[in-house]
């Protein structure tokens, strides 16, 4: 890349790709091969920048310059002003709604000020189907001072000295969990990439292998040489095709360079690494349950022990781990393990990359250190809740975890504060809701992909998540009774203590949390039949204000199911039991005669 004088980089993740950053980058290379200007201009296709809220996002190296929102329209404005006239696009660059000023570059924006990126260190930097790129960011060559330098005991060493801990929920630790694995004597032994991101809301792991597929592939390499592996898979959903295509690319180069495959580097180690399809089952993010999807089999959870590392993928010692988790592991072998141990907190160390999303400002995916609270990351990088709405809690986790409130903020996020509070770390996604979420319906709504997800082998779970979901199912509908919120808080005690793995143990956690956190919300559906956030439309009733009502017949004429009636210039009347609730009268209603009750 140094011939260049100017890189012009863009975001290729899938969000932006969604939003024609595909286009965009086509169209600028044929605009500055038209002006001759494509010798001294490259154009970078790079992974996620973290700031999808305001993708597709373009930046200018070397002077720093982040343009937000960009649209294919825009790219002959970027030329004509930034690389020929010198001057900056400001309706392009990113404007803080808190400061009221542009930000010309990223290092001054309040999502980014707080960050320190580890996992996602190479994602938004280099280009990721190039594997000159990722080397030229000191790619491989913690492989090789693995191979050169370090015995695999000496390698777990720095790892369990380093204090990283799984990023994919669970928390334990990496060493131990490699320890474990190298320790058993087989024939035969596997390393095995979780790649099967499943919570609603999450892309942490889709990004990384997006934007960085060598780091894994390097890892996982590094992972191998510890516990005398010489292969490796990458089990990961079908729905991931560009992380898919990323990965079968980034693993053709390793191999034309010596990097996979036979005698890597010279040294004798061998080690390559295969792709295995999921179709898309939360329950096989379980390593159990997804060894067995590996070996064409039901993909449901086994009881352990035995652990993977003993007996995994057909029988053999077998290390999973995530995606993150692997991410991890150049940087700190290059670093070393006291300067990742640094990061963090006492019992958390390092960094936690998390996804963004529901009704905040920037919704996106950062990495902040172990520690960094909730006030900071939802009000500060988060840029706060959208419209100016009221916070009213936050689920950690995913479906799996917990719900926090407004007196969680100051919590600082790691491992063992989650769980204290009443949720969990999970795999990072990290839900945001407003005043006008309801928490039952909330409730119900995880409850829902629970159930759908659940494999079915233990009856805890497939039945008992079952009769929690139809008693949630019955409050919205206005049938709840006091004796409900006692059966939902009972019941959610016993699957948790008798389901046969995490997805049952756990699925829960947001049940018994908004219950406790929102007591007076359930108890408002099923003692006043009444959705305060109005979200439940069972409980709700449009009513015509008889003093604002003109009889212009406008509800009337839009109602789909026929139950307003009066005559024209005359007050109009819902039919309560034919509506539907739909909220097309209120829709159509240029008087504001029409209220919700």
């Amino acid at each position: 890349m140094s011939e260049y004088k100017m890189h012009m980089m863009v975001c290729g993740g899938t969000g932006c790709r969604a939003s024609e950053s595909d286009t965009i980058v086509e169209k600028m290379k044929k605009e500055l091969e038209y002006r001759n200007l494509d010798e001294d201009v490259q154009v970078v296709i790079t992974g996620c920048f973290g700031f999808c809220e305001k993708g597709p996002i373009v930046k200018m190296l070397p002077d720093n310059t982040f343009y937000t929102e960009v649209k294919p329209d825009n790219v002959t404005e970027i030329i004509d002003e930034h690389i020929i006239k010198g001057r900056k696009v400001q309706s392009l660059l990113y404007v803080d709604p808190n400061k009221g000023q542009a930000e010309p570059d990223s290092k001054h924006m309040d999502f980014y000020k707080k960050q320190i990126r580890i996992a996602l260190r190479n994602c938004g930097f280099i280009n990721p189907e190039v594997v000159d790129e990722y080397i030229a960011a000191d790619g491989y060559e913690a492989l090789g001072k693995v191979l050169a330098d370090y015995t695999p005991e000496q390698t777990i060493d720095i790892i369990k000295q380093s204090g990283l801990r799984g990023r994919g929920g669970g928390g334990f630790p990496t060493g131990l969990k490699w320890q474990f694995a190298a320790q058993n004597e087989a024939d035969k032994k596997y390393v095995v990439c979780n790649a099967d991101e499943g919570d609603p809301g999450a892309f942490m792991d889709r990004s990384i292998l997006e934007g960085d597929p060598h780091s894994v592939l390097e890892a996982m390499a590094i992972c191998g040489y510890t516990m005398g592996s010489d292969e490796g898979i990458i089990y990961i959903r079908a729905e991931y095709p560009l992380a898919i295509e990323r990965l079968h690319i980034a693993i053709k180069q390793a191999r034309e360079y010596g990097l996979l495959g036979k005698n890597i580097l010279g040294t004798g180690f061998d080690f390559d690494i295969t792709l295995r399809y999921g179709a898309g089952a939360f329950v096989c993010g379980e390593e159990t349950a997804l060894i067995h999807s590996m070996e064409g089999l039901r993909g449901e959870p086994t009881v352990k022990p035995p652990f993977p590392a003993e007996s995994g993928y057909n029988g053999k010692p077998t290390n999973v781990n995530n995606v993150e988790t692997f991410a991890n592991i150049p940087a700190i072998i290059l670093k070393g393990a006291e300067w990742f141990s640094a990061i963090g907190t006492e019992k958390s160390k390092g960094t936690k990359v998390f996804a963004l999303a529901g009704k905040i400002n920037n919704v996106g995916l950062i990495e902040v250190p172990m520690g960094t609270t909730l006030r900071e990351v939802i009000f500060e990088i988060g840029g706060g809740i959208k419209d100016g709405k009221k916070f009213k809690a936050v689920q950690t986790g995913g479906p799996s975890g917990g719900c926090l409130t407004e007196k969680h903020l100051d919590t600082p996020i790691d491992f063992d504060n989650l769980l204290a509070a009443g949720s969990m770390m999970g795999s990072g996604g990290m839900i945001v809701m407003d005043e006008d979420d309801c928490m039952v319906a909330m409730a119900k709504f995880y409850l829902e992909f629970t159930v759908e997800e659940s494999c079915g082998k233990c009856a805890p779970c497939r039945i008992g998540n079952k009769r929690l979901h139809e008693t949630l199912d019955k409050i919205t509908e206005g049938k709840g009774t006091l004796h409900d919120l006692e059966l939902l808080k009972n019941m959610s005690n016993v699957i948790k203590d008798t389901s046969l793995c995490g997805l049952g143990q756990t699925s829960p956690n947001p049940v018994l949390s908004m219950l406790e956190h929102f007591y007076d919300e359930f108890l408002g559906h099923v003692s006043d039949h009444k959705c305060e956030a109005g979200q439940c439309k069972s409980l709700l009733k449009y009513n015509i204000i008889e003093e604002e009502c003109v009889g212009c017949t406008a509800c009337a004429r839009v109602c789909p199911v026929g139950c307003i009636s009066g005559e024209k210039k005359e007050v109009h009347i819902i039919d309560q039991s034919i509506c539907i609730k739909c909220g097309a009268c209120m829709d159509k209603c240029k008087f504001n005669a029409i209220e919700l009750i």
